[in-house]
């Protein structure tokens, strides 16, 4: 015989057949409704089962990872930490800072698309020979031996002076290039092959082209101290240029180094004629070149 309902007290629900069209039914939301919502409340009640609330409040979909936490939460709600700074996108970024990755990208483009001698494969691969004959035209060390050889055989007093000083300005551009490299540590092009003439440890690095800079401060150097002919003058014009344009062609540098390279170079003779050497502010250096 089946036993009879029983209520949440344990008492026994009696069943009449009157009992479902009654107007206290659940059916006409009558006093058996109020009861079972009432009992479904009490079991939500501040003293329920602290487990049971923490498994409700892991389901609730607004607590589901990924979700943002509502606006007024209790203090135990843990805000999401920060992204690390690595990881977070810029979304705005400044004005200088697209300027100076697009003046990167067109540099590398154009330098890549100008490296027409930067092997034998290469477009101008048969010209590579005269750009490697005109990039040791520009080499420090043999402006530095022929500047010394000079200054050794010169006999006048103005002849040794204008060679201190061309002496004092090649050794500066040395310092200078040297000491740029070596905090910018810009690598040279992909495209190029390290068989240059005669090598530093700074040389592997691209800026500033020391040729460009020595282009620029040798030949501002010499139209302003020799007395050439206008052919002359411009001969000398034309190797600074072209000596700076066979960097990027043999794939040595980029084409901001040698644009760089002629403005510190040029920069650079205003300090020699500013700090210009002679024997009334230097009479040490030409006494001892003397006696030598």
């Amino acid at each position: 015989m089946p036993s009879p309902r029983r209520s949440a007290e344990g008492r026994p629900l009696v069943a009449s057949a009157s009992s479902s069209s009654s107007p206290g039914s659940p059916a006409h939301g009558g006093g058996g409704g109020r009861f079972e919502f009432q009992s479904l409340l009490s079991s939500r009640a501040p003293g329920a089962d602290p487990t049971c609330m923490r498994l409700r409040a892991s389901e609730s979909p607004l607590l589901r990872r990924g979700s943002f936490p509502l606006t007024g939460s209790g203090p135990s709600q843990a805000s999401p930490s920060p992204l690390p700074e690595e990881d977070r996108m810029d979304l705005n970024p400044s004005f200088l800072g697209i300027a100076l990755r697009s003046l990167l990208a067109i540099d590398l483009w154009l330098s890549k698309k100008l490296g027409v001698c930067a092997g034998e494969s290469s477009s101008w691969g048969s010209v590579r020979p005269l750009m490697k004959l005109l990039e040791i035209s520009g080499h420090g060390i043999l402006w530095l031996l022929g500047t010394l050889y000079s200054l050794s055989r010169s006999d006048s007093w103005a002849g040794r002076e204008v060679l201190m000083n061309l002496l004092f300005a090649l050794l500066l551009d040395l310092l200078v290039v040297a000491l740029i490299k070596g905090l910018v540590r810009r690598r040279r092009p992909a495209h190029n092959q390290m068989d240059m003439f005669v090598t530093l440890s700074v040389d592997k690095y691209s800026f500033p082209s020391g040729h460009a800079t020595r282009a620029a401060l040798v030949s501002r150097f010499i139209l302003n101290h020799l007395v050439l002919a206008i052919p002359l003058r411009v001969l000398v014009i034309l190797w600074a240029f072209i000596l700076g344009l066979s960097r990027v062609m043999l794939g040595r540098h980029n084409v901001t180094d040698v644009a760089f390279g002629f403005f510190l170079g040029y920069m650079q003779y205003s300090i020699v004629d500013y700090f210009w050497l002679s024997p009334h502010n230097a009479p040490i250096l030409f006494v001892l070149w003397n006696q030598q």
